[in-house]
């Protein structure tokens, strides 16, 4: 079966490569040989030069530890990643199940930095957009949510003299489109989950009729994980009484949950199978991990929580800093 095409453009070999362990490898201490990880990547079409550079700008980074023995390179979960994969994977999993109760108080945070100061004023608007505020004006930012302490502290840390932050309700009456709302725009964002539908929403026939295998299973669960991922981060999660009717998040995380669930097992059938071509015992310690096993994992976690301060956290956030910088998502 070809590979669903969403739109987007085919995610990069770092992105692939962390999807695939953090999909099948977490929790496991032993390293994997890059013979293995370069035919694993070559499952996607990426080549054996990408696959290595790949590898490699990794562990520059600190996202892979490396080993070698002889001749051989290997590459596994630096420690503590684990955990962070389980929380953000369980996010991934878990967001749109419910819309958020909402108060009726906004956060608003309002400022103004001298034009001499631009470097600062680019730098507080990308992080406010990271932590879920919206412009209403230039220098006024608004959300539904209680952001106001991390708000604060943005302010604080990038030493801005003239910032108030604030959570307050809106006057009843004022004109329509000057309305806290209006600094979400949603259409884009609707379009790109109607647009994942389309995708992958026959994959649930093809499965039915028994027409995907291994090979398809592995590439197709690991293109819908890394294409959902960018919905927590961009979907600004409104309470229900903001949304538009026929707000169509249920439905693509619906066939998301299904997919990517019944896909698991002939995904990590042919993890294993590729690994085995390099090393059949390590094949023999993969495996996939469903909706449920995530929950009972997250649960577990108890006060080993991510603290935004492994490499993994950092790279994520340094990501997410690049993205809203340069005005949309990457893959």
């Amino acid at each position: 079966m070809p590979m669903p095409d969403d739109g987007r453009a085919r995610a990069e070999p770092q992105l692939l490569l962390t999807s695939l362990l953090g999909d099948h490898w977490y929790w496991r201490d032993e390293h994997i040989p890059s013979a293995a990880l370069v035919r694993l990547l070559a499952e996607f079409g990426i080549g054996r030069e990408n696959a290595r550079a790949a590898m490699r700008r990794l562990a520059a980074k600190g996202l892979l530890t490396t080993s070698r023995t002889g001749r051989t390179t290997a590459y596994g979960i630096p420690p503590r990643t684990s955990e962070v994969i389980v929380e953000r994977t369980h996010r991934m999993l878990t967001f749109g199940a419910a819309t958020p109760e909402w108060d009726g108080y906004w956060t608003v945070v309002a400022f103004s930095v001298p034009e001499q100061e631009r470097e600062v004023r680019t730098a507080l608007r990308a992080r406010l957009r990271v932590l879920g505020l919206s412009a209403l004006y230039d220098g006024l930012w608004v959300s539904p949510r209680d952001l106001a302490g991390p708000a604060r502290e943005l302010v604080a840390e990038l030493g801005i003299g003239r910032a108030t932050v604030l959570r307050a309700t809106e006057v009843p009456g004022g004109p329509a489109g000057g309305g806290p709302a209006s600094a979400f725009d949603l259409d884009a964002l609707a379009t790109d989950y109607r647009e994942f539908v389309a995708a992958y929403a026959p994959v649930r026939a093809e499965l039915a009729a028994g027409r995907i295998g291994p090979a398809d299973a592995l590439r197709i669960r690991t293109e819908l994980r890394v294409a959902w991922r960018t919905f927590p981060e961009r979907d600004p999660d409104l309470p229900a009484e903001m949304l538009p009717s026929e707000w169509p998040r249920a439905a693509a995380r619906q066939v998301f949950l299904e997919v990517y669930d019944r896909l698991g097992p002939l995904a990590e059938h042919r993890f294993r199978q590729v690994l085995a071509e390099v090393d059949p015992d390590l094949a023999e310690l993969a495996s996939h991990h469903d909706s449920a096993r995530v929950a009972q994992l997250h649960a577990a976690l108890g006060g080993r929580r991510a603290r935004g301060d492994t490499p993994f956290e950092q790279a994520v956030q340094a990501r997410r800093l690049d993205e809203v910088q340069r005005g949309r998502p990457s893959v």
